[in-house]
């Protein structure tokens, strides 16, 4: 199904075209894929699922399934066999040599394993047993944990939060190609919630010829803001994309940074040159690899470019906090084509009297105002608001009303 019931384009009536239709940026491996069901094959498959062995999907599973299903993957059509999760570990690429940093696999326990078996169909269910789509089950295989840790996430230790998932998920993996029916039941945020080919359609329809994608997991703050609009000073339009999904329980819950994103964009931003969406993902904290698989997610979401800032997807120590900008050195740029737009840690200047980094501030580092965002989440919950220079008024009120 398409459209699975969910709203289209989220701009108001009567935006803004470019003068012409322009060839978009093709989609990772040349093609955008799609596994949605048509009304009737997802009900010719309801009625054939009722015999086919089931496994229960957390969270994070469902999210997966349905970024594969909508294309927000692509090339993938399903969770990954064993040639490509090897390949993936070990050389950042699929078996076919397209290159893919994140292994998206659906790993089960020991008991659920044993009960399947390669060339079965099995349903996938969510937590409270609805059924969202088929598995084709092609492989089944057993992997080594620790290896798989080292490799995407550089650390074999529990502390790091990707590690632990990884440690806490089944011994076993379920590969195969999946046909998707309908997406998780709990869609938060419909307005925002669009599938790559609906963004695309925006894009081809206002004539945008270069996109700039923006990852976020917290609120837009000043240094984000600064980033943002010198992108827009350069390229045609925005896509900020605020992931949705699982983070950390101490990050700002999406709903309140939804809103400080629609503050933001109302009263800083060309609304014609501005697309807010939402991406339905887990963070899985890998760091340098995380960045990569971002900016192939907003390749296929129709970005041309696609901006890594300081520390992109790390946490706590584990990576260096321009790593995430040296991997694209590791792979040639027609081989991920999208460009990673690359910025300096940024932060307000008192004698410049505005956002600069130290490309173009000569100050010291004493005149530097700079907040991270665990002390930022300490002042909220001591009820105190971030300076100005750190977060524009209507945001800061917003975080301390959400927070209530």
């Amino acid at each position: 199904m398409s459209d699975m019931g969910i709203p289209g384009p989220n701009a108001p009536t009567g935006w803004a075209k470019g003068p012409a239709k322009r060839d978009l940026i093709p989609p990772h491996g040349g093609k955008l894929i799609s596994l949605w069901t048509t009304e009737e094959e997802a009900q010719e498959v309801a009625r054939e699922a009722r015999s086919f062995p089931a496994v229960h999907l957390d969270r994070r599973q469902l999210s997966d399934l349905e970024l594969l299903a909508s294309g927000a993957y692509s090339p993938l059509e399903g969770f990954l066999c064993r040639d490509d999760f090897e390949a993936v570990l070990h050389l950042s690429r699929l078996a076919s040599g397209s290159v893919w940093t994140i292994p998206i696999t659906l790993a089960v326990d020991g008991e659920t394993a044993s009960k399947l078996s390669p060339g079965q169909p099995v349903a996938l269910h969510d937590d409270g047993g609805e059924l969202l789509g088929i598995l084709h089950l092609s492989d089944k295989f057993l992997y080594d944990k620790e290896e798989y840790a080292r490799r995407v996430f550089q650390t074999a230790s529990a502390s790091h939060p990707g590690v632990k998932r990884i440690y806490e998920q089944g011994e076993w993996i379920l590969g195969g190609p999946v046909k998707v029916l309908r997406r998780p039941p709990t869609v938060e945020f419909p307005l925002y919630h669009l599938d790559p080919a609906h963004t695309r359609e925006i894009i081809r329809d206002r004539g945008w010829r270069s996109v700039v994608g923006f990852q976020t997991r917290n609120p837009i703050h000043r240094a984000h803001e600064f980033m943002l609009k010198s992108a827009l000073e350069i390229f045609d339009a925005l896509l900020i994309q605020p992931l949705v999904g699982e983070t950390r329980p101490s990050d700002i819950p999406a709903k309140v940074r939804l809103r400080c994103y629609e503050v933001l964009i109302d009263g800083y931003y060309p609304k014609d040159r501005t697309l807010l969406t939402v991406l339905p993902a887990v963070m899985r904290f890998a760091g340098p690899r995380e960045a990569v698989f971002h900016a192939l997610i907003r390749k296929n979401y129709g970005c041309t470019h696609f901006i890594v800032g300081r520390d992109h997807a790390g946490v706590g120590g584990y990576y260096g906090p321009y790593d995430a900008q040296r991997i694209f050195d590791q792979f040639d740029s027609g081989e991920i084509g999208i460009a990673p737009l690359c910025f300096e840690n940024t932060f307000y200047c008192t004698v410049c009297q505005s956002m600069a980094s130290y490309k173009t501030c000569p100050h010291p580092a004493e005149r530097h105002i700079s907040l991270s965002g665990t002390k930022v989440r300490e002042m909220l919950a001591q009820r105190e608001a971030p300076p100005a220079e750190f977060t524009r008024p209507e945001v800061a009120r917003v975080l301390l009303e959400g927070l209530e």
